[in-house]
């Protein structure tokens, strides 16, 4: 899942001053002088790097690819100055916020948008619940939180972005030589799947990650998991709803979903046997037994005694409140292999919950 920030809105009393300045001049019979425009910082292509040029002839070789046209593709790439940035951690010490971040998703105008899709793609999210065993919330839940359905599937050019992080992913980045050999991987996979498509490279628009269409995929799992649900010999996560819902199944599938499993379930504390360091202890990953898990002081009732899978105490800060938890099981781990975060993955429960429950 990937935005961009808001621009940040001029100080009211700076408009205030600018507004006054303007009548005055206008009020003395001159026009207010026009502001002048910052040059623009001339466009850098990554045809002059020559780092970029040998990725592209190893590519090429690798692939059996043309080199000519690999090596244009790459070089006509342009860098882009605001994404490395965007890719950085938030500075040490910000606090999260579960209730703030879930404000931004499970909300009234993104529901409505989600019972319209789920409305118009009833027949086509009931067969892929079928055909893949995943429920029809999750995926509408996935495809809300991603794009709002569609309205909001990224204006940056996919091979901008992916060029630019493949050959300057910001050093300051505590993983920073992982991401990068990641994002050189995902251009390769762009590469070829333009190649195999007949399709310009350069055409294709999407996050300042590289992620694209309906579901926000990234090239290796369009090439790994995309599906043509609808049958029309060809795989469009753009265009096409249903082979946006498909490709969501069967990722959903493919990364271990348990047909029938709840993701989460509630989760209270014995105060007098709590071990709450060692509850947390493994994160999000599920490993503890029910028997474990209530062992030290996590408190569950009903279909929760009975689960058979490990568990997982999943965290959830509220900023300078109490925090939030619930018991995460093996479906709420896969949920976060779609996106790295338990935030993310409670939005989409929550969000495809909100829209199935107003149906």
């Amino acid at each position: 899942m990937h935005h961009t920030p808001a621009r940040t809105p001029w100080p009211a009393a700076l408009v205030l001053a600018a507004a006054l300045a303007c009548a005055c001049a206008h009020a003395a019979g001159h026009a207010a002088p026009k502001p002048k425009r910052a040059a623009a910082a001339p466009a850098v292509y990554y045809a002059g790097r020559a780092d970029a040029m040998r990725f592209a002839d190893d590519l090429a070789a690798r692939r059996d690819l043309d080199r000519e046209w690999v090596r244009q593709a790459i070089g006509q790439a342009r860098f882009l100055p605001g994404v490395p940035r965007l890719m950085l951690p938030p500075p040490a010490g910000t606090p999260k916020n579960w209730r703030v971040y879930r404000s931004r998703f499970v909300e009234p105008v993104r529901i409505r948008a989600g019972l319209r899709f789920w409305q118009q793609n009833e027949a086509t999210l009931a067969r892929a619940e079928r055909e893949y065993g995943v429920p029809a919330e999750i995926i509408v839940g996935i495809i809300g939180v991603e794009t709002l359905y569609g309205q909001q599937t990224g204006t940056f050019r996919v091979m901008d972005a992916l060029a630019t992080l493949a050959f300057d992913f910001p050093s300051g980045h505590p993983r920073a030589q992982e991401r990068r050999d990641f994002f050189r991987g995902e251009l390769e996979q762009f590469l070829s799947l333009s190649e195999r498509g007949s399709t310009d490279p350069f055409a294709l628009r999407g996050s300042y990650a590289g992620a694209m269409g309906l579901p926000q995929f990234m090239p290796s799992s369009w090439s790994r998991y995309a599906v043509d649900f609808d049958g029309d010999g060809r795989i469009d996560l753009f265009g096409s709803a249903a082979d946006a819902i498909g490709s969501v199944a069967r990722y959903f599938q493919a990364f271990g979903w348990k047909t029938g499993m709840p993701a989460t379930y509630p989760v209270s504390f014995d105060p007098a046997r709590l071990d709450l360091d060692a509850l947390l202890a493994p994160d999000i990953l599920p490993s503890f037994s029910v028997a474990a898990f209530t062992a030290k002081g996590a408190v569950l009732e009903g279909d929760a005694l009975q689960h058979t899978g490990p568990l997982a105490l999943v965290e959830l800060q509220n900023g300078g409140d109490a925090p939030s938890y619930v018991a995460g099981t093996e479906n709420f781990y896969v949920i976060t292999r779609y996106n790295w975060s338990s935030y993310y993955a409670m939005a989409v429960l929550e969000l495809g919950r909100a829209v199935a429950g107003s149906r």
